[in-house]
């Protein structure tokens, strides 16, 4: 008896609502739980996919994008939902095919994609977005030093003049002869004889 009491009691209260909450903390003294500038940092993005590039990011890779060739067809593809489509795969790894259906077909998002890696455009674009990163944290666009590992180092020596050659790599064994050969007997034919 005593059990259905309580859950009577406990389902004709209404549990507080969220205007409510800030009210009683208010007047308890604590602060607000998001400020104006809080809830515009973490406002969430407005594209479909977390992969989809900000505004901010396009203002920096459209003009990296090359125009459309002349003549011909003009171009009718969004660019950036193309850029979108490539980060898209490249953050989820799925297949050219399997690609969602809101974005360009595959096949003209991979055309792109080949194109932009053949001429260049893709580390371009990363080149800006790089130095756009570096220059926000208070650094200098291009770095002023590197670090080159020592396998790097190795690797590269080997094309070297030949007294590097064969300073850095080991001589080469000649091979065997082949087990086969020596356990097979040799057979003559008589007419060659």
């Amino acid at each position: 008896m005593e059990r259905v009491a309580r859950l009577s009691t406990a389902a004709s209260q209404k549990p507080p609502d969220y205007l409510q909450i800030l009210s009683m903390a208010a007047e308890s003294g604590g602060a607000a739980m998001w400020t104006k500038q809080q809830r515009e940092t973490h406002e969430p993005r407005c594209g479909r996919y977390p992969s989809d590039c900000t505004d901010a990011e396009w203002a920096i890779i459209e003009p990296i994008i090359p125009a459309a060739s002349r003549g011909g067809r003009s171009r009718e593809t969004d660019m950036r939902e193309v850029f979108n489509a490539i980060r898209y795969i490249d953050r989820t790894g799925c297949q050219w095919r399997q690609l969602p259906k809101d974005f360009p077909p595959h096949t003209t998002v991979y055309r792109y994609f080949w194109d932009w890696s053949r001429y260049g455009v893709i580390d371009r674009i990363h080149q800006a977005l790089v130095e756009k990163c570096r220059e926000a944290c208070g650094r200098e666009a291009d770095p002023t030093a590197a670090i080159i590992d020592t396998q790097v180092a190795k690797a590269t020596e080997k094309g070297g003049p030949a007294s590097i050659q064969s300073a850095t790599m080991q001589a080469r064994k000649p091979r065997a002869s082949s087990a086969m050969r020596s356990s097979t007997p040799k057979v003559t034919s008589s007419r060659s004889r």
